[in-house]
């Protein structure tokens, strides 16, 4: 069943929810949950051990505290690579392998070192890396897009927004712990299905939430809870904390892709009136929500290699669902049935209609800086790329037909992905 926290403010929220229904049955091989179950104790206790030790914080010197939690052979490479934890081509692949699969836990120490927020909040580092911990292994691993490594990633692009001069110069030391939380936990328990899958297999979640953004409460939810248990922000005013915890909600909640719309049309309003005012905390927070919703689906702005890596992990992701579905004889849900639903034609639609319009829009707040532009042109380029895939697969299926003719529905498809 599922484990909840009720505070302060009569909110009920979740703590690691966990899915007793049968279609997840599958996602998980449930014969070894007990034995996995120990190892994750064993392991987070490990986790805790080695850094009480190695922590040269508990000795009084403060030192660059995320390098403490990396194995020493990798110590040399990630401290490099976190020393360009700012560059737009940061490989959070390659950081994933040097901190042995803990790179969310090591971005975030790193980043609240590096923009004060330990020293700001006066938050204990022990308690923060196990809070840290808790979050990234609340995702499931098994998942091939919604795991931490995208948490980690969403969280240092989020990073690289906060530091674009027309936000970061109005940005309060509680804008900026909020963004990267927000970031970090955003997706947190996310089973690996989608919302429409919730609600057509009567998802306890589904019935909580009232069929209204089921996952992203949940992921709210549950950092809440994760909050709380770690008492990390214990030491606040309770007015500080439940603030906290709903521009939290606030943000998270933004990351919907069904209010994509909301979010667009009241961004273009802005824009257009400029009236934006970063001085006024709803404005800045309103900015926060975008940032965070371009970080969530900025892949393909990426270059073109991690792009490419995201992309296949999204749509292998989408093909389980419609696996699940098939076996269930449910109806295939759209962009998941592998066999009609290519990854080119599924990228084209997503970077067309989700991502161009929100990135146009956030180069125009900007101001088109230099990251801005970078980001639109590999956007450009890499839609460029899988067109050119889209039209080989078209090409190879034609060649594949034995009376050499295009059918109607191949040639109405290559039609519509071609038209922008």
């Amino acid at each position: 069943g599922d484990a909840r926290v009720r505070g302060q403010t009569g909110v009920v929220s979740e703590r690691r929810g966990s899915y007793p229904f049968i279609d997840f049955r599958l996602l998980n091989n449930t014969t070894l949950s007990g034995e996995i179950g120990t190892k994750k104790k064993v392991k987070r206790l490990l986790s805790f051990q080695r850094y009480f030790h190695a922590s040269r914080l508990l000795r009084g010197i403060v030192p660059q505290a995320s390098l403490y939690l990396l194995d020493e052979d990798y110590l040399g490479q990630a401290r490099h690579m976190l020393s360009k934890v700012g560059m737009w081509d940061f490989d959070i692949f390659l950081f994933d392998r040097l901190t042995n699969g803990n790179s969310l836990v090591t971005l975030l120490c790193h980043l609240f070192n590096v923009h004060g927020l330990i020293h700001h909040f006066q938050l204990d580092m022990v308690t923060l890396h196990r809070f840290f911990v808790m979050v990234q292994e609340d995702y499931h691993s098994q998942n091939p897009y919604h795991n931490a490594v995208h948490a980690a990633d969403v969280t240092q692009a989020m990073h690289c927004y906060l530091r674009e001069p027309k936000l970061a110069s109005f940005l309060t030391p509680s804008d900026i712990m909020l963004g990267l939380l927000a970031a970090a936990a955003h997706d947190v328990d996310h089973p690996g299905v989608n919302q429409p899958f919730l609600i057509k297999t009567k998802h306890h979640l589904a019935s909580l939430y009232q069929n209204i953004s089921v996952l992203e409460n949940h992921h709210w939810r549950s950092t809440i809870g994760m909050l709380r248990e770690s008492r990390l922000l214990a030491h606040l005013p309770k007015d500080v904390t439940q603030d906290i915890e709903q521009q939290l909600g606030s943000l998270i909640l933004a990351t919907d892709i069904n209010r994509q719309n909301e979010f667009l049309i009241r961004l273009k309003s802005h824009l257009d009136n400029q009236d934006l005012r970063l001085e006024d905390a709803q404005d800045r927070h309103f900015m926060l929500q975008i940032a965070l919703k371009c970080a969530d689906i900025c892949n393909p702005c990426r270059v073109w290699d991690l792009s490419k890596q995201w992309s296949e992990r999204v749509c292998e992701e989408f093909y389980r669902q419609g696996d699940l579905e098939q076996k269930f004889e449910l109806e295939i849900s759209p962009l998941c049935n592998q066999q009609k639903d290519t990854v080119p034609s599924i990228q084209i639609g997503f970077m067309t209609y989700i991502v161009e319009p929100l990135f146009e829009r956030w180069a125009q707040f900007t101001g088109n800086t230099p990251l801005s532009e970078n980001m639109l042109n590999h956007l450009r380029r890499n839609k460029a790329k899988w067109r050119s895939l889209l039209h080989k697969q078209h090409s190879s299926s034609r060649s594949n037909d034995h009376s050499g003719q295009v059918t109607s529905s191949q040639e109405q498809t290559l039609n519509e992905e071609e038209t922008p």
